[in-house]
């Protein structure tokens, strides 16, 4: 027992280790962390004579990890979240405040939430009030000064100087394989909201391109045109993390859609000391990380 107690993690190890999972291997794992191949290579081995068991599998067509390396990911994210919150919070400050914050649906449910979460328990005396609307809406709530900040969807071209990049994302057209596009008639069109930017450049440049859509589902939700989608009732425009299986990407039969962009925009007001610590915790878990995880 007294060797099993004598055992270390590095913390710095773990934070490899989840690099490597979140970012498919350890060639990209390095770039992110700045750092050379080589020496996150030799923080995993280190991880494995100290804890004397395999944790990535070094074989062709294998999983990445072992069981053993699997079981160590759950414990090193509840590690490294534990570890940083405690340095954030002997590090914090008596900040007050309120905050006007809006999110895209899709980020609620992800790093973000968890973020908003430990800002919160860090800093008690901050008052975090956030709406989740469309991308669309909360750029138009910016402009009138309802919100602080908003963390939106926008196309790639569009991403401002003063914009915070959080990650990039492609778009696609898409459609059920088993549908067969009409030629010489409207393409059945399946959209979100009239709120949506997708909709709005896939009609207007279906115009100028002379491709007919003709809008046969309307959706708010991804989900909802993920299932329309799979169930053949025509195409629609879904960003590269909502592909299923069964759907077939056809940009080659429309105008190549723009690339996106999450960013955090700041309304035009004057910087409030509270959004400012709250945007520079997002900004760190960017670079500790090199990106956030988003909903699918």
């Amino acid at each position: 027992m007294a060797g099993v107690m004598s055992r270390r993690l590095d913390v710095d190890a773990l934070r490899a280790l989840v690099a490597i999972e979140k970012h498919g291997g350890v060639t990209r794992a390095a770039e992110i962390l700045g750092l050379s191949q080589s020496a996150v290579s030799h923080k995993i081995r280190r991880l494995e004579t100290s804890l004397d068991c395999e944790i990535l599998t070094r074989k062709a067509n294998a999983p990445m990890f072992t069981t053993a390396g699997q079981d160590l990911l759950g414990y090193a994210r509840r590690i490294l979240g534990i570890h940083d919150e405690a340095v954030l919070s002997l590090s914090k400050s008596s900040l007050q405040g309120k905050i006007a914050l809006g999110m895209t649906e899709d980020t609620t449910c992800t790093d973000l939430s968890r973020i908003l979460g430990r800002f919160r328990r860090l800093y008690p005396e901050v008052s975090v009030r956030t709406q989740v609307r469309m991308s669309l809406v909360l750029q138009e709530q910016l402009s009138q000064g309802a919100l602080d900040a908003a963390i939106i969807q926008v196309f790639q071209h569009e991403v401002r100087p003063a914009d915070i990049l959080l990650f990039r994302e492609t778009l696609h057209w898409v459609k059920s394989r088993d549908l067969i596009l009409p030629n010489g008639k409207p393409v059945p069109f399946l959209s979100f909201d009239e709120n949506c930017f997708y909709r709005r450049w896939g009609i207007d440049v279906g115009q100028d391109e002379d491709t007919v859509l003709e809008t046969v589902f309307e959706c708010s939700s991804a989900a909802g045109i993920i299932a329309g989608v799979t169930a053949g009732l025509g195409v629609a425009l879904l960003s590269q993390r909502y592909l299923q299986p069964g759907m077939e990407i056809v940009d080659d039969k429309f105008p190549k859609p723009p690339d996106l962009a999450y960013v955090i925009r700041r309304a035009r007001t004057p910087r409030n000391p509270a959004l400012e610590t709250l945007v520079r915790e997002i900004e760190a878990e960017v670079r500790r990380y090199g990106t956030l995880q988003i909903a699918v």
